[in-house]
């Protein structure tokens, strides 16, 4: 079984995190399942305090917020860094609906957050 990949914990401290207990509670999947959504790139860890943690907002209806996983497979190619990814994710852009691209996730403006990014690697 592989590592799991962990970014920096870049986010503010006032960013809502959980602990993959919480998270599979929250999707209504296993522990294992959450790992392996790490694994896979649906999903980034920070460490927090000792403890391997996600950002709350990562997580919608039954799962990941819809467009993560492509948008961080996206930025993945760009060359990005998990801790880059994560610092693009939660950065204040006024141009976006919802101010930060995982905000214009959450609000169905996947498509525009997949453009940046795309933009981004050239």
């Amino acid at each position: 079984m592989s590592a799991i990949p962990i970014a920096d914990d870049v986010l503010d401290a006032e960013v809502a995190v959980l602990q993959i207990g919480q998270v599979a509670d929250v999707i209504g999947q296993s522990s294992n399942k959450v790992r392996q959504m790490l694994r896979d790139g649906q999903l980034i860890a920070v460490r927090r305090d000792g403890d391997l943690v996600i950002p709350a907002d990562f997580l919608g209806d039954g799962g990941a917020v819809k467009g993560l996983a492509g948008t961080i497979t996206v930025l993945s190619d760009a060359g990005f860094s998990r801790t880059e990814m994560l610092r693009w994710l939660f950065a204040a852009d006024e141009t976006l609906p919802g101010v930060t691209p995982i905000n214009a996730l959450r609000t169905s403006h996947g498509t525009e957050v997949k453009r940046r990014a795309q933009a981004m690697a050239f």
